[in-house]
């Protein structure tokens, strides 16, 4: 019996041993975890992938969270959403270049590097999640905020230049630090007789450039290739001090603009007057000089009819002289026919008796005519019918002969 049991004593510790040893080669890797792997040997190898994975036996496997969030807890965060930070903080004070302090809430979520050697570095680095939030995450989030508060003024945050703030922060956590340089702007304000009233000292914040590119310092997030997958800046607390200046200011920039826009009215009002002043005068203007047109286009239609009235009589004028010359080339022709006529002696007494005798015996002659019975009409035009006549009677003549001699027969 004491054989048997202890025979069923040694399988059974040999099953256990088995199952501890099957269990030490075998392991469910969850998702959203990645696991750094030592074994007995001491070779470190990483598990960055879910699933049944296979390990040397009596292996040390250690869990990483692959994404770590970090925040300011805000008040509406319960018991529950505060446990699944693995990292909580305070709110970061910060100072702007301008002096004035606030106070910045974020909230940052880091994942761990996504290739073996380097979270198998990072993990030999930080042993534990823990150690990663607390001394590496948290200040060096604190650190790039206050470095982005140095960048900026409190007047430029509030005046446009909130959203730039944010990314700048983002960008720093992301690729490191920028590089800067400090400016002192000094501003002197003088009375109206030239004489120093005051000297305003103001600063301004310029990154290092090399060749064009903005200088980054490397962080502790950077150089253990920790990824940086988002970047919230719930909001930038100013300080009490500071608000009441800005509503001081915003009361005195009310009231300034109050005044401004009275006296932009004012000015309104004087350009309105003036702009209807001239527009009057320039309606006279319009109106005088149109009736100075109308003058000067009547006094020059009258020029015009007076130069054509003078163009006209010029024309008459011409004229005259032209029948007047003709009549004396006439009355001069006339009286150098009558003149050699005298000369020849027949004066116009007997030139004009001489005619009258020539037509009297002509009317003799023609009344002892005895006309012939037989007549040819000529077809002589009224103007040489006188000169045909002779040849009519002729053939008149010589016709009836004709007829008398056929009458004999």
């Amino acid at each position: 019996m004491i054989n048997k049991g202890i025979k069923y004593g040694l399988w059974g510790a040999g099953a256990i041993a088995a199952l501890l040893f099957v269990n030490s080669l075998l392991f469910f890797a969850d998702a959203g975890k990645q696991y750094f792997v030592v074994a007995p040997t001491g070779q470190k190898t990483a598990i960055m992938s879910e699933g049944i994975k296979f390990v040397m036996p009596f292996s040390k496997v250690t869990e990483w969270d692959k994404f770590i969030d970090v925040r300011v807890a805000s008040e509406s965060m319960d018991e529950d959403a505060l446990a699944e930070l693995e990292g909580v903080m305070s709110p970061v004070g910060i100072r702007f270049v301008d002096q004035v302090t606030a106070s910045a809430y974020p909230a940052v979520r880091f994942q761990l590097p996504n290739d073996a050697e380097s979270f198998i570095q990072m993990a030999i680095k930080y042993r534990s999640v823990t150690n990663l939030v607390n001394n590496t995450l948290i200040p060096t989030v604190k650190e790039q905020l206050l470095n982005t508060g140095y960048m900026f003024s409190a007047q430029d945050y509030i005046s446009g230049e909130a959203q730039n703030f944010r990314q700048t922060f983002e960008e720093m956590l992301k690729d490191g630090a920028y590089k800067v340089k400090k400016i002192t702007i000094l501003d002197t304000v003088r009375t109206d007789l030239g004489e120093i009233a005051n000297i305003k000292t103001s600063y301004k914040v310029e990154k290092v450039l090399k060749n064009g590119i903005p200088v980054r310092i490397q962080t502790e997030i950077t150089a253990n290739n920790i990824i940086v997958s988002q970047v919230i800046l719930d909001k930038v607390d100013l300080n009490k001090s500071f608000k009441k200046r800005l509503e001081a200011q915003r009361d005195e920039s009310a009231k300034r603009q109050l005044e401004e826009q009275k006296v932009k009215t004012a000015k309104t009002t004087q350009q309105r007057i003036i702009a209807e002043g001239e527009s009057k005068k320039a309606a006279e203007k319009v109106n005088k000089e149109t009736q100075a047109i109308s003058i000067l286009v009547a006094e020059k239609t009258k020029l015009t009819q007076e130069e054509t009235k003078r163009q006209l009589a010029e024309v008459k004028l011409k004229t005259a002289r032209i029948d007047a010359e003709t009549k004396k080339v006439a009355a001069d022709a006339d009286a150098y026919a009558i003149s050699k006529k005298v000369v020849a002696g027949i004066t116009p007494e007997v030139e004009l008796k001489m005619r009258l005798n020539a037509d009297v015996a002509k009317i003799q002659a023609l009344s002892k005519l005895i006309l012939p019975k037989v007549f040819f009409a000529s077809g002589s035009t009224e103007d040489t019918r006188e000169s045909s006549m002779l040849g009519d009677l002729i053939g008149a003549d010589l016709a009836t002969k004709i007829l008398a001699s056929d009458t004999t027969l």
